[in-house]
């Protein structure tokens, strides 16, 4: 018989959730990524019921977030996923790109196991600290059978990996998940599921090169009133690969603007749109000159367009 999943598995890579500032008082100005995740789990007071495995990837403040910290992610939950013992796997982290580093791993692994990513919007010094209850959440969403795949647990509130948006810069429930809404909910330590839970064909590990400084360059170019093109050119002049553009409404681009991206297209630059627009998809049509990514941030279709180029490399 195989053997019975009783390890969870906690990677850390910083954020204020790891911050410490000089007095309880401050929110603002603390030091992120200061404790390693024993002290994270040490603030709990007590854990699911199954062993813990810890790992500190990175100390980081997640705006720093990089591609080769990435790719150590990656490579260290794949090698946890695919161990018989491990039920699931938690990942803590900031909240500036998480959902950018949640949509690479749903996109990458699609895991039948639970991934879940955690955060915190005050230091662990704070009166206010919301990193311990979130941390607990997540622990037993990555505990209970019945989950899988990538999910973010913050404020109680689990969502799937390309629903999470970060919607405010300081309140405590700073997520959402627009339209979608929530995938669960977490009530005292007990799971109440709304729908199904996130799934897709993963890429897997061969589809990203081995060595994160190749990975192709994708920038993201905003559309906006008296939007000018030199922007662009300079970007296709020092070489960038891809562009994600974020529109106006329903990803509509200034005349301008296009006309810049269309030389860039002529010139071998791959061109995605997205909306600007905090939520809502984009509903493409004959007007979109360029490819759409309907329901996906501009920071997460940055990601999606950079996995894209990597499978045509």
């Amino acid at each position: 018989m195989p053997s019975p999943r009783r390890t969870l598995v906690v990677l850390a890579t910083g954020g204020t959730i790891a911050g410490r500032a000089a007095n309880a008082h401050d929110n603002v100005g603390y030091r992120a990524a200061a404790l390693g995740v024993d002290e994270l789990l040490h603030a709990l007071p007590g854990g699911p019921g199954l062993t813990l495995e810890t790992e500190d990837l990175a100390r980081l403040d997640s705006k720093d977030m990089d591609h080769a910290t990435w790719l150590c992610l990656v490579q260290r939950l794949a090698h946890h996923l695919a161990r018989a013992q491990v039920q699931g796997a938690v990942v803590t982290h900031g909240t500036d790109t998480l959902e950018e580093t949640a949509w690479l791993l749903h996109r990458v692994l699609a895991p039948r196991k639970p991934v879940v990513l955690t955060a915190a919007m005050r230091p662990a010094s704070s009166l206010q600290a919301d990193g311990p209850q979130n941390l607990a959440d997540a622990l037993a969403v990555a505990a209970a059978v019945e989950a899988r795949g990538v999910l973010v647990v913050l404020a109680g509130q689990v969502f799937g990996a390309g629903d999470a948006r970060k919607r405010h810069s300081w309140r405590l429930d700073a997520f959402t998940a627009g339209d979608a809404g929530a995938i669960a909910a977490i009530e005292q330590g007990a799971l109440r599921r709304f729908r199904e839970w996130p799934s897709a064909e993963p890429i897997g590990l061969d589809g990203l090169p081995a060595d994160s400084s190749a990975w192709p360059w994708v920038e993201i170019v905003t559309s906006h009133a008296g939007a000018r093109g030199a922007g662009v050119d300079a970007l296709v002049h020092a070489g960038v690969r891809g562009l994600v553009v974020a529109g106006t409404g329903n990803a509509t681009v200034h005349v301008d603007l296009a006309q810049a991206l269309q030389r860039a297209q002529a010139a071998g630059v791959v061109v995605r749109l997205v909306t600007r627009c905090a939520a809502g998809p984009v509903l493409a049509g004959r007007d979109h000159r360029w490819p759409v990514y309907a329901a996906l941030s501009a920071p997460q279709a940055r990601v999606e367009l950079m996995l894209e180029l990597m499978q045509e490399s």
